[in-house]
């Protein structure tokens, strides 16, 4: 027999349900009108740069009257996993690029196969090795992350397939004698000093902390950070941590106890998130600031509130106006970091298609000579692989 409450006990459990509906919505409302915002440009001395007027963009929509073979174009970058959405923000750039390609150029087709690495240097070998064996592949875009690239372009190199990145950002990844590997954004040697000098100079920052993960990304941009810092980076409170981590109670206390004006995280999203909120928790009063490796949405999803304030540095572009309705509209998703690139990349892989380069040599040729504007920036490369000039950008989350 069903017990009956009383008019109390109902009272008191519904001002609990709607006590607690409140919060969620005030939690969710909160959080969800946060966005990563741009700044400014920023050159590698933390100095705001004003945007400058460019020639028109190179259009994947638009017609060329080519004729050319089926040509495919593949991707290879983490779909799934802790950090899959920097992977899918560039295969949602790489696709819309495609689709509007083939609309105008239906005597040019291009088919873009998609290579899920998961961000793991390991899984990439194996599909590194797929895509180099596979002949109808003339041009990959990719790999997305600094280990995983690290891991593959050798085998690259010596397939001489031409590689085109819109995210990895290690800086040694040009020395390493490949002549097939083009970054399509700056290094973190220009990303690390650019962001250390616009917290120093720019935001006044005096004591900061810098926290890296043990990926090759995080190494690489956590010593550019601290050497472009200078006297302003405490070594006492540097703190060390790996992918995947959920607990950060050591690194944060030790942090805290140092009283920075704000701390720095090298890594990825997933860790970034959970670093931050327990860093907030502790101390609300330290500014958050991270790379591009955490400049996404999903750092807000998983962290909320917590990064409300934080300061993100990326070498990627904005993703604005026509490009970003566009971009929605196609893939029912947001642009995000990388996607500007991607979509710039993919479609100069596609013009090196349609104006007769159909084989891996001519493409990669094609490549290494070109010298044009994309949404991002003007694409132009070194000997080594690297932009002949580049910027930084600075953005927050509000």
């Amino acid at each position: 027999m069903r017990r009956r409450m009383t008019t109390a006990a109902i009272a008191v459990t519904l001002a609990g349900a709607l006590a607690l509906s409140a919060c969620s919505s005030k939690t969710t409302e909160s959080e969800s009108t946060l966005s990563i915002t741009p700044l400014s440009q920023i050159d590698v001395q933390g100095n705001e740069v004003a945007a400058q007027n460019q020639q028109a963009p190179l259009d994947p929509g638009a017609a060329l009257n080519a004729t050319c073979p089926e040509s495919t174009i593949a991707f290879a970058g983490a779909e799934t996993g802790a950090d899959s959405n920097l992977g899918l923000n560039i295969l949602r750039g790489a696709k819309l690029a495609v689709d509007k390609f083939n609309k105008v150029n239906p005597n040019c087709k291009i088919v873009l196969k998609d290579f899920d690495t998961e961000g793991d240097p390991q899984k990439a070998t194996g599909v590194a090795t797929q895509i180099v064996n596979d002949s109808s592949i003339i041009g990959l875009l990719g790999p997305a992350f600094s280990g995983e690239t690290k891991a593959t372009g050798g085998t690259f190199n010596q397939a001489g397939l031409v590689s085109v990145t819109a995210s990895a950002t290690n800086p040694t990844l040009t020395e390493q004698g490949w002549k097939t590997f083009f970054r399509g954004l700056a290094n973190d040697a220009v990303q690390g000093p650019a962001i250390a000098k616009y917290l120093t100079g720019k935001m006044g920052k005096k004591k900061v902390c810098v926290v890296k993960d043990d990926t090759d990304y995080g190494i690489g941009l956590a010593k550019t950070v601290t050497e472009g810092l200078g006297t302003a980076a405490d070594s006492a409170c540097a703190g060390d941590v790996k992918k995947g981590q959920t607990d950060f109670s050591a690194v944060v206390s030790s942090v805290t106890n140092a009283n920075p004006d704000a701390v720095f995280y090298s890594g990825y999203y997933a860790e970034a998130a959970a670093f931050a909120k327990q860093l907030n928790e502790k101390n609300s009063d330290i500014l958050f600031v991270s790379g591009d490796g955490a400049n996404d949405q999903k750092l807000i999803d998983l962290a909320g509130s917590s990064v409300k304030g934080a300061v993100l540095s990326c070498p990627c572009g904005p993703a604005q106006g026509e490009f970003a309705s566009e971009f929605q509209s196609f893939n029912n998703a947001a642009p995000g970091v990388y996607s500007v690139e991607a979509y710039d990349l993919t479609t100069i892989l596609m013009k090196g298609i349609a104006e007769g380069n159909t084989t891996r040599p001519k493409l990669l040729d094609f490549v290494r000579n070109y010298n044009g504007t994309g949404l991002a920036r003007n694409y132009q490369w070194t000997p080594t692989g690297e932009l002949t000039s580049s910027l930084i950008w600075a953005y927050e989350v509000k």
